[in-house]
């Protein structure tokens, strides 16, 4: 049952918090409010958050260097199993880095191109990190239902109020020191990263060009900066500015392509290309932000406007105005909410020890012993029960089996037809297999015919139904391949491009014909192998990327 909580994300440059409930496929906003931040530091960014309403149940989100998501490929075992394999990950960081570290994981969704294993996301959060936000959070009168990471708060947004197609999406919150990026094919969550660097990147480069503080470096990005592929500037200053931020805007992309890479080094989906990137976060306000990334990364690069399809309706006319401002930066406090009103979302809860301690005991240990309390009166009263009804449940045995035997009939009538179907199927490939032989005969031996050289006669002709990888036929998927040897006459000067020629001859004759050959070593003979029936395969090779391991 959907709940009413309040999604917070708390920034190095504004706090935002967002209450509301998911409810019948929208999410309804019930209060809104984003406050600027005046310092990193965590105890004072939460001092900043408004206090114009109950805070009440929070998902808090994480995001920076202290925060961890971390791929595992591992064999489909039972929970148990699998809980045990990711506590002896997270016990395996933890002494690494000296320090506590609290936990939780989700399997991806099933990928094709892995076969027989699952992915676990596993995320990992300093203790030290959850105890900071959790006191800012008793401070501003909330109370903690789950921490959790900002990719995946940023997922549960894309997915619940993005533009879901078949295709492959790149989804971007650029903040001012972190951006946290997901990939999705379709619906499906395939990786999720935060990376280090976000638009403080374009404030430090224009505070160094123009010989001013940070502060004064944004002020002037948001004035006179753009990316926009073409533009004329106004003015000096806005000549300056924008070519300033040409570096920085070169470090983003980097970001954003590393990631793809390093999806492919730990998932080793080597096949991924992205179709179209979406942008949020305040970072993505830059102007021409979106039109420069689609030109530098070949892809369709838009801005991802998630309050579209949120009901504000219930906010007031301030915070409607409010939230309006600040709709880009506020998409990773929605998804937070969301993920924490729906019981249906893609979630991983990272509790402090203390909370999670706490909440296994009332749902464990207490609830055990009171379980066995009700139990035990509910099994005295269940055997009065079942005694009365024992008389009817006879008459319904017996029903239960005239239709049983009826239903054992039509199941043995169907496997007849199953089986006989097989039957027929066999025998319908094997018609399809020589039908397919005969016309790749065919048309093979008319391009020989016009093809061939002079100097060379055929010795040897054999269709086999077979398998050759080189050739496009994998096993199990076996289709007919002509086999060919043939002679050179004596004395044939120049049999490596006579042979070429031959080659190239027939590929153009012969439609979607792939060959392997190659003339003898004293270009005496030769072995042609062709097959018109493989099946293309559609997947791009791409470069491996290198394997980049990041820690706590």
């Amino acid at each position: 049952m959907a709940r009413t909580t309040t999604g917070i994300d708390v920034g190095c440059t504004t706090a935002i918090a967002i209450r509301g409930q998911f409810k019948g496929g929208t999410f309804k906003v019930s209060d809104f409010s984003a406050d600027p931040v005046e310092s990193p530091d965590i105890a004072k960014a939460w001092s900043a958050l408004g206090r114009g309403f109950k805070l009440g149940q929070c998902c808090i989100g994480l995001t920076g260097r202290d925060m961890n998501l971390r791929y595992v490929r591992v064999p489909r075992v039972p929970d148990w199993q699998l809980r045990k394999l990711m506590r002896f990950e997270v016990e395996d960081v933890g002494g690494q880095s000296g320090q506590e570290v609290a936990s939780d994981f989700n399997l991806l969704p099933e990928l094709p191109e892995i076969d027989g294993e699952d992915v676990v996301v596993l995320a990992m959060a300093k203790e030290s990190l959850l105890d900071e936000h959790a006191e800012g959070l008793a401070k501003a009168g909330g109370k903690i239902d789950s921490f959790s990471p900002n990719a995946l708060a940023l997922y549960n947004a894309w997915l619940r109020f993005g533009v879901i197609e078949g295709d492959t999406v790149m989804v971007a919150n650029i903040g001012s020191e972190n951006t946290d990026v997901i990939i999705c094919r379709g619906p499906d969550l395939i990786f999720a990263r935060n990376l280090s660097g976000g638009s403080k990147l374009f404030d430090q480069a224009i505070a160094q060009r123009f010989g001013v503080s940070e502060k004064k470096g944004e002020e002037v990005k948001i004035q006179y900066a753009t990316l926009k592929p073409g533009a004329r500037y106004e003015n000096s200053n806005q000549e300056k500015a924008s070519r300033a931020i040409a570096g920085a805007a070169g470090q983003l992309q980097s970001l954003l392509q590393s990631t793809v890479l390093f999806c492919k080094s730990q998932l080793k989906i080597q096949g991924l290309k992205i179709d179209r990137v979406a942008l949020c976060g305040g970072g993505a306000a830059l102007n021409g932000l979106p039109a420069w990334l689609g030109s530098t990364m070949g892809v369709p690069v838009e801005l991802f406007d998630a309050f579209r399809m949120v009901e504000t309706s219930g906010l007031s006319p301030e915070a409607a105005d409010r939230l309006e401002e600040y709709k880009l930066e506020a998409v990773t406090a929605l998804g937070l909410a969301t993920m924490a009103s729906d019981p249906e979302s893609f979630s991983v809860e990272i509790l402090p020890g203390a909370v999670r301690r706490r909440r296994e005991f009332w749902g464990g240990t207490a609830f055990l012993a009171a379980a066995g309390i009700l139990a035990l009166g509910y099994v005295t009263w269940n055997a009065m029960r079942m005694s009365s009804e024992l008389t009817g449940m006879q008459g319904q045995v017996a029903q239960l089996e005239r239709k049983l035997k009826k239903a054992e009939s039509t199941h043995n009538e169907t496997a007849e037809l199953l089986k006989q179907n097989a039957e027929l199927e066999k025998e319908t490939l094997n018609y399809q297999g020589l039908l397919g032989a005969g016309e790749q005969l065919a048309r093979a031996l008319e391009a020989f015919h016009t093809s061939m050289p002079e100097e060379y006669w055929l010795s040897r002709l054999e269709s086999r139904w077979t398998f050759d990888t080189e050739l496009g036929v994998e096993r199990d998927l076996e289709r007919p391949i002509l086999h060919i040897e043939g002679h050179a006459r004596e004395g044939t000067n120049q049999m490596s491009v006579l042979h070429e020629g031959f080659l190239g001859s027939l590929d153009a004759k012969i439609p979607q014909v792939i060959m392997k050959s190659a003339p003898s070593y004293d270009g005496s003979s030769f072995a042609l192998d062709l097959t018109t029936l493989s099946i293309p395969d559609p997947a791009a090779s791409d470069e491996s990327a290198e394997n980049v391991e990041e820690g706590l």
